[in-house]
């Protein structure tokens, strides 16, 4: 039996503000994939570390509740027929990794992504990754990027030569006011990264104070290939943003191009692309 691949994908990012305790931040979850699916969106993506917000004693976490509020979360795809992608950390032997769970329709978990390019504050807690994210959504195939690794083009590109046409961005901002201020607007190089791969960029940020000081901006938007910001998020409340990604319009064409230009590199690019397919296949 073949898996029909869909010709176009209706996203949708949460823009939410963070509640306090593991079930406070589910019950937001609960409310925006009930919204999420009363619009139709195949696809909804929450912030980096939804589940739990990302300013908080990760150390202190109780295993069996994270566990439980992603069994939940499940449910909550399989009830709504919708694939949910949520940020939450997932145990790694005594530690954590800072991870994208992406949940299908029958709320099965069907992939993980771990954030491998971790910050001076995630490594007190996490352990990274060591893969490029490739897994597929009603047959589409998609990467992710978690928060810092904007910084990274690579890790895109990669994935782009690898196939993948619609990109997602959990965020966590966690800045100072002045800081949180200065990222709003959309001025923030997410628009130049779906252009520079032909893509589809869907960007899911939480908004307003974190604790103990620190701010997150919002600014969370779905983009198009051509760079064109389809929707874009405020800086103070919380939003659900929906837009169809129409495929036939995601090419990839510059990172497909560059398999073969300069012709000393082909042959590497092509090796490391066979090695993200590999790896991201276990």
């Amino acid at each position: 039996m073949t898996t029909r691949t869909a010709k176009s994908l209706r996203i949708a990012a949460v823009q939410m503000k963070f509640a306090t305790t593991l079930d406070g931040n589910v019950a937001i979850i609960s409310r925006f994939i009930r919204r999420a699916a009363r619009r139709g969106a195949d696809a909804v993506l929450f912030p980096e570390c939804a589940i739990t917000g990302y300013n908080c004693d990760f150390a202190t976490l109780d295993r069996t509740a994270v566990r439980r509020a992603l069994e939940r979360v499940a449910a909550l795809a399989a009830q709504h027929r919708i694939n949910v992608l949520i940020g939450s950390p997932v145990p790694s032997g005594r530690r954590w990794q800072n991870c994208l769970v992406v949940f299908d329709r029958r709320g099965r978990r069907v992939f993980c992504y771990a954030k491998c390019m971790l910050t001076e504050r995630d490594r007190r807690t996490f352990v990274p990754g060591d893969s490029i994210a490739l897994f597929k959504l009603d047959g589409v195939c998609c990467t992710a990027i978690i928060c810092h690794e904007r910084r990274f083009p690579e890790l895109v590109r990669l994935a782009v030569m690898a196939g993948a046409r619609v990109l997602f961005h959990p965020n966590a901002g966690l800045d100072s006011l002045a800081v949180s201020r200065g990222k709003r607007g959309g001025r923030d190089g997410i628009a130049v990264r779906a252009w520079e791969n032909a893509i589809f960029y869907a960007f899911a940020n939480p908004v307003g104070p974190q604790g103990g000081g620190l701010w997150s901006a919002g600014d969370s938007k779905l983009v198009a290939p051509d760079g064109r910001v389809l929707r874009l998020a405020d800086n103070s409340g919380e939003a659900l943003l929906v837009a169809d990604f129409d495929l036939a319009k995601a090419s990839g064409k510059y990172a497909v191009e560059a398999l073969g230009q300069p012709r000393f590199l082909a042959r590497h690019w092509k090796a490391m692309v066979r090695e993200v397919r590999a790896r991201a296949a276990r």
